[in-house]
């Protein structure tokens, strides 16, 4: 079972930048994990904002295209989100989370993820 640990988060004004760390138990690559970000805002269902792929392929939600980077350090077990560019409806807690890598999903629906960290907190102010 992958164990997932969300860090990074905080306060910024908008315009800021963040980058939100998430350490895995294992080397999720390897063991053929796919990864994504998500996020949930008060009274929001929780959405996926970035995904990447074993073979490094990435997916953005348009709303964060241009703006947010996905990467993944495998020597380290660590995903990566680098956000720019903030804006306040960016606030929200975010959470990584992984999945085996299969084809034929969609990367940033949160029903094909299995594993969840506790996730941190991104608070925009305008």
């Amino acid at each position: 079972q992958v164990q997932l640990m969300e860090s990074g988060g905080g306060s910024v004004q908008s315009g800021g930048s963040l980058t939100l760390s998430c350490a895995a138990s294992e080397y999720t690559r390897s063991s053929g994990y796919c990864m994504g970000w998500f996020r949930q805002a008060p009274g929001k269902t929780r959405e996926g904002v970035a995904a990447i792929s074993g073979g490094e392929i990435t997916t953005y939600a348009d709303s964060v295209k241009g703006r947010f980077t996905i990467s993944r350090d495998n020597a380290k077990n660590t995903l990566y989100l680098q956000m720019n560019d903030l804006k306040p409806e960016d606030t929200a807690m975010y959470y990584c989370a992984a999945r085996p890598c299969t084809s034929g999903v969609w990367p940033l629906s949160r029903d094909v993820y299995h594993y969840w960290g506790q996730g941190t907190q991104v608070t925009v102010s305008s």
